[in-house]
């Protein structure tokens, strides 16, 4: 019995070491910087846990599009809508100066398409005109945190849709979460209990094939590393504030563990460049901690 003791004393001092090591490694990428920034890691299989500032409520900007998109195919699941069903998008769905692959696609809009289509432009391409149908097929934001309440997501409040948020910077700070609750709502997406096996693998796979925020969890990760996520920017105010430049989502490593990692910069003086350096070089330094 003593043996056993020292045993999981020996594994647990091992653990709190390596977490000490990997938290002292973010605190020096995050040194001296003008912004704030929270990180939580979440090893899946070994279920070691490390947080910085994980429990301060900041701005999502577009992450808040996992959400929505977990709203969605939870009504997908209740079979009130069909990934099936094609959706008319007019020309007044699809508003200017805002980021939206689908109006450059279909600029004079009046047409059909289905509402897979739409989750893959909002969830890939982190298009805004296709987010607010969504919300609106949803129910609008008080479904989607209905939804997230009735689930037991904690430290999430939504508030505002796209358009609201182009009204102005100060609407940015109305969709807020903690990067703790980020990384739960990750971990009990890849358990499959937030929606169906099925709508759980479209949406892996559709994370999957992000092609915004390169230059984040991504960027110094070896090529062909498989990362779910989901990211989120404001760009900068008129006084150089950057109010988000954020990134999460599931790290698969080479030895088949699987890594949840949320970054949130949030009012940050700091270049563009430098937020999104922040956010890469600690992506890597948690891939490397924990592919053994």
């Amino acid at each position: 019995m003593r043996k056993i003791s020292l045993f999981f004393l020996l594994i647990s001092g091992i653990i709190f070491a390596q977490q000490s090591v990997l938290e002292q490694k973010i605190n020096s990428i995050t040194k001296d910087k003008n912004a704030t920034v929270a990180v939580s890691v979440h090893s899946f299989e070994d279920n070691i846990k490390l947080s910085i500032n994980g429990d301060k409520k900041l701005p999502l900007l577009s992450v808040f599009k996992f959400h929505i998109a977990l709203t969605v195919l939870n009504l997908v699941d209740q079979k009130k809508l069909s990934l099936k069903q094609n959706i008319l998008v007019t020309k007044e769905d699809l508003h200017e100066n805002t980021w939206s692959p689908f109006r450059k696609k279909y600029p004079n809009g009046n047409v059909e398409i289905t509402l897979e289509e739409l989750l893959q432009y909002m969830v890939s391409q982190s298009d805004n005109n296709t987010t607010d149908l969504l919300i609106r097929l949803a129910g609008g934001t008080q479904s989607v945190q209905k939804f997230m309440d009735k689930m037991k997501v904690k430290d999430f409040t939504i508030k505002a849709d796209e358009s609201k948020m182009h009204e102005g910077y100060e609407f940015h700070y109305l969709n807020t979460s903690t990067t703790n609750s980020l990384n739960q709502l990750l971990k009990n997406f890849y358990d499959k209990k937030m929606i169906s096996k099925t709508s759980t693998s479209f949406l892996m796979k559709t994370m999957l094939e992000t092609t915004t925020g390169a230059n984040k969890i991504v960027a110094l990760l070896p090529k062909e590393t498989p990362v779910a996520h989901r990211t989120g920017s404001s760009g900068k105010n008129e006084e150089g504030l950057t109010i988000a430049e954020n990134d999460i989502g599931i790290i698969t490593l080479p030895n088949g563990k699987h890594i949840a990692l949320s970054v949130l910069v949030s009012d940050s003086m700091e270049s563009e460049e430098t937020n999104t350096k922040m956010v890469a070089e600690i992506a890597k330094v948690v891939y490397e901690n924990f592919n053994k």
